[in-house]
This record gives structure tokens, C-alpha cells and sequence, in this order.
């Protein structure tokens, strides 16, 4: 069987800050409730995302990857990852605030949980007016201030707020302390890890478990970085029909591509998959004469060894990611 473009099957995550955004924003197919995140493409233990559509329908990352080696995930990429997928991609909808967290580096990560590191970067696809995320320090402290005002529960008056809307993206490297606030959809890319170090959760209970969810302060105290930033938000351009740079990090590259009538995509030169995620409209990809349909809300892989594409559309946007 030959490789093609790979669309699959999501995981929908229960969570108590979740919404109903997911299902009637991006017409998510799922009947529970307060589903705050749906896993597009995952190759976390025991939530392996499966492919939807093809001859390889229901093959796992891994088995992709076992099968196909560097065709699928590019040969450079094979050689540091083996059978292990580097990325998680997500759509997040948080009806209300997230935890205050932070995520560990590769090296504690290894160490403590034989995991990656979890960097990641966001991409508001929604606000709410007014709505915030919160990301860094607002002004310097000290570990033993950071512990003071989680004893007093006053560390939100020493976290960096932005009022977010459409379109603002944010990169979030290990130890920087952040949270989504309430009101707020985005597109989330990030390491493969599920490893979050919970730091403040509003003393709210689970209405699953009747209990607060669990705090990882400790974990959390050599984690942190305390650095204060100026500027946390990202500045992109958005010219159209090109791949304008978002976020390039050792860990993943992510552009923003706006297509308006059609664009040829060469990758000749790319020696890695690309995921496209359709963060606003809809658009055709256009592949040895077959058409793959993709609209807001979805994902799609294009295999390491599928070279050229042409898109179009009227009018979409697109968020391009590969190593």
C-alpha cells in the first residue's frame, strides 16, 4: 500500500473547563459533555489517534511509522525519533479557565516521567471580548515569593494577562508559566507529552470525581522560569499564498498560509511530514488527481515521501507544521 494523504480519527477529551465550541464551531461528531480537547493526530500511550480515511484506515502512528519508517516521517526524522511521533496536535476550547501550569523541559521529563518535554505553541482560532490568556511573569519574583503568594492564593496578581482575539499566537516553552482563559478556542501544537505540572486550579472540584483536581507545586518550584519578558505574543505576517513563519523551534516549525485561488506546494527540498490545520474556511488539496477536502476544524498529514500538492480555495487559512 502506498502512502497518501492521511486524515484521523480524534480523541475527545472530557474536561470540567471544556465547552460545546468544538462540536458547534468545528462540527466535532461527540455526545458527552464539557469535551475541552480533541486530539487530531497523537501517538500519547494508550490515545493513539487511527487513520480515518484510505487503505490505511485504522493503522496507529507507530504502525505507520514501523511500516513506512522515513517515507513516512522523513529520514532525518526517523533517525532521531525511531518509531516515536514528535508532535500532538490539538483544537482546544476552554469554557472556562485552565489550570495555572507549567511544562517540563526534555532533560526533567527523561528523567522523571521517561517522557519529551512539552513545548507548544498556541493559535486563537476564537475570543470572547475580553477574553485572556495567561502567559509568564507580570514583574519579577523570587521561588520563595512564588510560594508566598500560592499560600495566600494571590498568585494571579503576579501573572502576565492578555486580552487575546483571533489570530494571536503565542509559543510556550518549557518552565514558562501559562494558562487559557475562559471564552477561548485555539489550536494548540506542542511535543508528544501529556506531562502538565499543575501550579493554581481556582479550588474548583471536579464534577466527576467530587475532588479538586491534584496541585503539583513541588514538581513545579525547579521547573519555572521567572524570567519577565516584554513581549510574549508572536508578530507573523499574513501575506497570501505564502508560508509566513510562526513559530520555529528545535522541537517543530509552524507557518500561517492563507490561500486565496490556488498555490503550489513543492517540498522537494523538506525532509519531514507536514500537518495542515484548517483554522478558518476550507480548502481542496489536490494530490495525483485526488481530492482531499479540508474545512475548519480538521487535520490532515501529508506523508514525508508526497512532494508535490496544490491547494485552493476562495478563502482559508492554514497553520503548516513540520520538524
Amino acid at each position: 500500500m502506498k502512502l497518501y494523504p492521511l486524515q484521523f480519527q480524534p480523541l475527545f477529551k472530557y474536561r470540567l473547563w471544556g465547552g460545546e465550541q468544538l462540536k458547534t464551531e468545528l462540527g466535532k461528531e461527540y455526545s458527552e459533555t464539557n469535551i475541552g480537547e480533541s486530539w487530531e493526530i497523537s501517538d500519547v500511550d494508550t490515545n493513539e489517534t487511527k487513520v480515518l480515511n484510505g487503505d490505511l484506515k485504522d493503522f496507529t502512528l507507530k504502525q505507520l511509522i514501523k511500516k513506512y519508517k522515513g517515507d513516512f516521517l522523513g529520514q532525518s526524522v526517523y533517525d532521531t525519533f525511531g518509531e516515536n511521533f514528535p508532535l500532538l496536535i490539538k483544537f482546544i476550547d476552554a469554557k472556562t479557565p485552565l489550570s495555572v501550569q507549567v511544562h517540563p523541559s526534555n532533560e526533567i521529563a527523561k528523567i522523571r516521567h521517561n517522557s519529551f518535554g512539552k513545548n507548544e505553541m498556541w493559535f486563537v482560532m476564537q475570543a470572547e471580548k475580553n477574553a485572556e490568556l495567561i502567559v509568564g511573569f507580570e514583574e519579577k519574583i523570587t521561588p520563595s515569593q512564588f510560594e508566598t503568594h500560592l499560600k495566600h492564593d494571590t498568585i494571579l496578581n503576579v501573572l502576565h494577562k492578555e486580552t487575546v482575539q483571533k489570530g494571536d499566537t503565542f509559543y510556550i516553552p518549557t518552565g514558562r508559566v501559562h494558562a487559557i482563559g475562559g471564552g477561548v478556542m485555539l489550536a494548540e501544537i506542542q511535543q508528544t507529552s501529556n506531562i502538565t505540572y499543575r501550579i493554581y486550579d481556582y479550588n474548583r472540584v471536579d464534577k466527576t470525581t467530587g475532588q479538586q483536581r491534584e496541585l503539583h507545586t513541588e514538581q513545579a518550584k525547579d521547573v519555572l522560569d521567572f524570567t519577565v519578558h516584554k513581549n510574549y505574543k508572536t508578530d507573523y505576517k499574513k501575506k497570501v499564498n505564502t508560508s509566513n513563519k510562526l513559530i520555529h523551534s528545535s522541537y517543530f516549525k509552524s507557518n500561517f498560509l492563507k490561500i486565496e485561488g490556488t498555490l503550489v506546494k513543492d517540498y522537494t527540498k523538506l525532509d519531514s511530514f507536514v500537518i495542515y490545520m484548517c483554522v478558518d474556511g476550507h480548502v481542496k488539496i489536490n494530490w495525483k488527481d485526488k481530492i482531499y477536502l479540508l474545512k475548519k476544524g480538521e487535520t490532515i498529514l501529508l506523508p514525508a515521501s508526497i512532494k508535490n500538492i496544490s491547494l485552493s480555495s476562495t478563502s482559508c487559512e492554514l497553520l503548516e507544521v513540520y520538524l
